[in-house]
């Protein structure tokens, strides 16, 4: 019933930035924890971020920190991941996914097995 669109997707040069949304529908997403992955063919989907319902949690793997940000608009029922600075390394499916904060089944959030629902995604290329 949850419904997750991501968009923005591109090509962008090394160095260059990219904001990626993801957009819910069928429920509000006040309640809900939100994380990035992304998934290159072949290769085995990575966390990338983390932001908990109130966004008053974030998290970022190594790779993303200190050039990605991750934030949310409840109100618009979005959240986001600006990307600052990409490599060819961050190419990739990025897609976001949701739980219900508090849900049983928790644990780190790159354990891309604790969450439940999923978007289709949408694709970033950073060429070498």
């Amino acid at each position: 019933q949850l419904q997750l669109v991501e968009s923005g997707g591109d090509l962008v040069q090394p160095g260059g930035s990219l904001r990626v949304s993801c957009v819910a529908s069928g429920r509000t997403l006040d309640r809900y924890d939100i994380a990035w992955f992304r998934q290159a063919p072949g290769k085995e989907r990575e966390g990338v971020s983390y932001i908990n319902h109130n966004g008053r949690i974030t998290y970022y793997s190594d790779s993303a920190q200190g050039r990605f940000t991750i934030s949310r608009d409840n109100a618009n029922n979005a959240v986001y991941l600006q990307m600052n600075r990409l490599r060819p390394e961050d190419t990739g499916n990025y897609i976001c996914a949701a739980r219900v904060n508090g849900s049983p089944g928790g644990g780190n959030w790159y354990n891309r097995r604790i969450w439940k629902d999923w978007g289709q995604g949408t694709q970033v290329i950073v060429p070498t």
